[in-house]
């Protein structure tokens, strides 16, 4: 129950990041000074998380006598990392920054309740370019899915009573591209090192992120005084509940649980920030929109709900046949 929780709260993090770059524009602050601050801070944290992580190990093969338990040990926290290690989740860090950058733009143009939206078609493109990498047609009840979920986001983004005409385009394209953004990041970042401790991971992967995002943007924002005000505050919020606790909660949780029901847990994200865009950001958010939010949950749990029924009933015929 506790590997659940963990990634239920993780993936609510994930939920509150749009609220709180809504509020950081309301006060002026721009994209790579949002974005900056973020994985600054996130850089620091996981850092911090590594260097416990290697201290624990260290301390670890100091009580073991055995040479050979030591060098398990100390690769286990990420000595043994070559730099072409590090260049590789340092490269699997530029997808998650680029999806910062993409969805946190879009917020400028478009409603928070359809930035989410739109970054949550994640879910299909992580099917098409998996069919068309392993030149398999998807199976029966994938393409249920996705028809669900299509549907679901046609009700859910306000297209069908409100019409295409009354949104940005350059918002919508925007939040797409940070779709198509995360959904590399996906399904890379996970086959990248997998023998690294996960702290050494994410830490080297927010370090890529962040060099990509100050050459982007160089962080003026460090020498002219900016950051000690409000800046702050929203950098460490987006820091803390984005670039640090998800992925160790993620980290902690995932291999426990597995990775379908983590996209089921994982979809918390959606009803999340659409409802801070209602009640924090008072944006208007219809009924018909909010059976759209359900109906892309059931589409993302639709496979593992299929999977797990599956099983329940070859157990029970085994059973029976008894």
């Amino acid at each position: 129950m506790k590997y659940m929780l963990a990634v239920l709260m993780g993936a609510v993090s994930y939920g509150i990041l749009s609220t709180i770059v809504v509020k950081a524009y309301g006060e002026g602050y721009g994209l790579g000074e949002v974005v900056g601050t973020q994985l600054l801070v996130g850089f620091v944290l996981s850092w911090l998380l590594a260097g416990v992580t290697r201290g624990r190990e260290i301390r670890r093969s100091r009580a073991v006598k055995e040479q050979a338990t030591k060098g398990s040990a100390a690769s286990a926290a990420g000595v043994g990392l070559t730099w072409k290690h590090r260049l590789l989740l340092m490269s699997a860090g530029v997808p998650t920054a680029l999806t910062g950058l993409l969805y946190y733009h879009s917020l400028r143009y478009i409603p928070n309740s359809l930035a989410i939206i739109l970054l949550f078609q994640f879910t299909w493109m992580g099917v098409l370019v998996q069919a068309v990498m392993k030149r398999q047609r998807p199976s029966g009840i994938m393409l249920l899915t996705l028809v669900v979920l299509f549907g679901g986001t046609l009700l859910a983004a306000g297209i069908l009573d409100q019409g295409v005409s009354k949104f940005n385009v350059i918002g919508m394209v925007l939040g797409l591209l940070a779709a198509m953004s995360y959904t590399l990041f996906v399904l890379f970042s996970g086959k990248l090192v997998p023998a690294a401790a996960p702290a050494y991971r994410s830490a080297w992967m927010i370090t890529g992120g962040l060099i990509l995002v100050f050459i982007l943007f160089p962080p003026v924002f460090l020498f002219n005084g900016v950051i000690w005000g409000h800046l702050l505050v929203y950098g460490f919020l987006l820091g803390l509940f984005g670039a640090f606790i998800p992925p160790v909660l993620f980290a902690a949780g995932v291999p426990h649980i597995g990775e379908g029901m983590a996209a089921i847990l994982g979809a918390s994200e959606l009803p999340v920030a659409v409802m801070l865009s209602a009640v924090v950001l008072h944006e208007q958010v219809t009924l018909l929109q909010w059976a759209g939010v359900v109906l892309v949950l059931l589409g993302v749990s639709l496979p593992e709900l299929v999977k797990r029924l599956s099983r329940s009933t070859a157990g029970w015929h085994a059973h029976k046949a008894k």
